[in-house]
């Protein structure tokens, strides 16, 4: 009999409800002013950049195209010499390309230095919710996390935001 309660007890506690909610990362961001801004300022860095690239791509294909109009009438020490050149534009624009849109580089510091600490404001606002409300597990609804049926009674994303003030 004993064991019969041992085991039915274990079974309880097994069985026992996690309080278990979702959010929806990307919807909070959505709705705060600061996040659209900066994402309007990355995308306009980041046209800058590209079109800074394209500007030398450009450069390079007319070098390219006048040397290969002229390369017959060249002097070999001059298509050498044009040769190097491009080749040297090459490599910069691989070098200043890698520099701007790298795994390291600017854009992704720039995108670390403005949306990071919003993205820091949205957990600290989740794990105190969390705590608050006692819930065990929060999921996000816009991670990689397939959700295949969501119930909007758990969805807690409005409450998060009116955490944050909006």
């Amino acid at each position: 009999m004993k064991k019969l309660f041992i085991l039915l007890l274990l079974i309880n506690l097994c069985v026992q409800a996690q309080n278990i909610a979702y959010v929806d990362s990307r919807y909070i961001l959505e709705k705060i002013p600061e996040f659209n801004t900066a994402q309007e300022e990355l995308n306009n860095v980041s046209l800058e950049w590209q079109e800074e690239i394209d500007m030398l791509k450009e450069e390079v294909e007319r070098l390219y195209q006048k040397y290969q109009a002229e390369q017959y009438l060249l002097p070999e020490e001059t298509k050498r010499s044009r040769e190097e050149i491009i080749i040297q534009k090459e490599k910069e624009i691989k070098a200043i390309t890698k520099q701007r849109f790298g795994p390291d580089g600017e854009l992704y510091k720039k995108q670390d230095q403005l949306i990071k600490p919003i993205q820091d404001l949205i957990y600290g606002a989740i794990a105190d919710f969390a705590e608050k409300g006692k819930y065990d597990i929060i999921l996000d609804k816009s991670s990689d996390l397939i959700m295949l049926f969501a119930n909007q009674e758990l969805n807690k994303s409005d409450e998060i935001l009116e955490k944050l003030g909006y």
